[in-house]
């Protein structure tokens, strides 16, 4: 770890089976910038706690009784998987971890949005709650404000060249 808060990496390599450190055209380390630093950390904190009220929530539901509301249920875990992978992509951090991240809190949104004004218009389609379910007021509208947040904390590049800029 740097004093500035970027991890350096190392992995193993393709070629020839050797273990060597990512390196950038001129040869140097790559720097992953860290992505859980200030707020990051409660966004992570906040999609860790959502990644177990989630699963939790899907596996109790699907385990107990999925043929009551299985569209519902499934949809719990769903929100789950997103909810793991984004909490891993924040805590990889990197600049390609950071446009994941942001492209899957614009699909959590889309998702959270989509669910949300289905389980309004229609109710008798969803039996039972989802996590997205009325924008997710059953978790204090948690889901629908996450991914907006997240996207914001995402909005920039911040790998080392651009905090130098």
């Amino acid at each position: 770890m740097e004093e500035d808060g970027t991890d350096v990496t190392a992995q193993t390599t393709g070629q020839g089976g050797k273990t060597a450190r990512q390196t950038e055209a001129d040869g140097g380390p790559v720097k992953r910038a860290r992505l859980v630093s200030g707020p990051g950390l409660v966004l992570v904190w906040l999609y860790g706690v959502m990644t177990v009220g989630a699963a939790s929530r899907s596996v109790y539901q699907i385990a107990s009784d999925f043929g009551r509301a299985p569209l519902a249920y499934s949809l719990s875990a769903v929100a789950a998987v997103v909810y793991v992978f984004i909490t891993y992509t924040l805590v990889r951090g990197g600049e390609t971890a950071r446009k994941i991240a942001l492209v899957c809190c614009a699909l959590e949104l889309v998702g959270v949005l989509t669910v949300g004004t289905w389980t309004l218009v229609d109710p008798s389609a969803f039996p039972d709650a989802t996590v997205w379910s009325d924008y997710g007021m059953g978790y204090i509208f948690i889901p629908v404000a996450l991914p907006v947040t997240g996207m914001l904390w995402l909005r920039r590049p911040r790998t080392a060249a651009a905090a130098a800029a």
